[in-house]
């Protein structure tokens, strides 16, 4: 016990640690992972809506949750109920200096040059949102996810990552941390579903159902045919 506080106290300090590449979610850890959790009331009418953060090669959880703020090992909304580990392989950064500049040599861009870890990246992806307005709308913990992702050349930059992709990677790809948390996320929504239908019926069905296309299609329109509007 006396280790993980020590540790953890360190992490907070921003001192370099030993690398324990192991999720532990009774301790909120998820290293190198994209994490979910459900976002009150928008979550219960559309459930596949969520706020997410992105893991340090520690398991520390860092997440855009306001404006000019971005919190360290305090997860916004509450615990995680979903992750993805991301494998550093599929990534464009170097675990030492050495390796970094034999990979990419001088003649590339100061920004490539200055990426040598995973938390290199997420570090200088952390400064940036630390000075950035927040809006649901515009710019969010998404915006801040897929951010990083780009700067870490996630892919092998193949793709270009955005919130919408970001969204449905999470929904397709991501791992449930346990069968509490699958309750836990979409109990909210049953109940707000089955009241909504006993008492309104179908005007319920359709007022749903406009506010989940004017929510999806904002996003989309903005990240695919507006793309000013929605920032990374």
């Amino acid at each position: 016990m006396e280790t993980h506080a020590d540790a953890d106290r360190a992490l907070m300090l921003g001192e370099t640690m030993p690398r324990i590449m192991q999720i532990d979610p009774k301790r909120s850890r998820f290293p190198c992972c994209i994490v979910w959790c459900p976002l009150p009331i928008l979550s219960w009418l559309v459930p596949f809506i969520g706020h997410i953060g992105i893991g340090r090669e520690d398991g520390v959880i860092l997440d855009f949750a306001g404006p000019n703020f971005v919190c360290v090992d305090n997860f916004a909304f509450g615990a995680v109920s979903r992750y993805i580990q991301i494998s550093k392989e599929k990534c464009c950064i170097s675990p030492s200096v050495a390796e970094h500049e034999s990979q990419i040599g001088y003649d590339q861009s100061e920004h490539r040059r200055e990426i040598m870890t995973w938390d290199d990246a997420i570090r200088k992806s952390t400064q940036e949102f630390q000075h950035r307005s927040y809006n649901l709308f515009t710019c969010n913990c998404h915006s801040f996810v897929a951010h990083n992702l780009n700067r870490l050349g996630y892919g092998g930059g193949l793709c270009r990552w955005n919130v919408v992709n970001l969204a449905v990677l999470i929904f397709l790809k991501g791992q449930w941390v346990s069968k509490a948390a699958i309750v836990r996320s979409f109990l909210p929504f049953v109940i707000v579903f089955s009241l909504g239908l006993m008492l309104g019926g179908w005007s319920f069905l359709t007022a749903l159902a406009s506010f989940t296309l004017i929510i999806v299609g904002w996003f989309l329109l903005g990240t695919y045919f507006f793309k000013s509007l929605i920032q990374l």
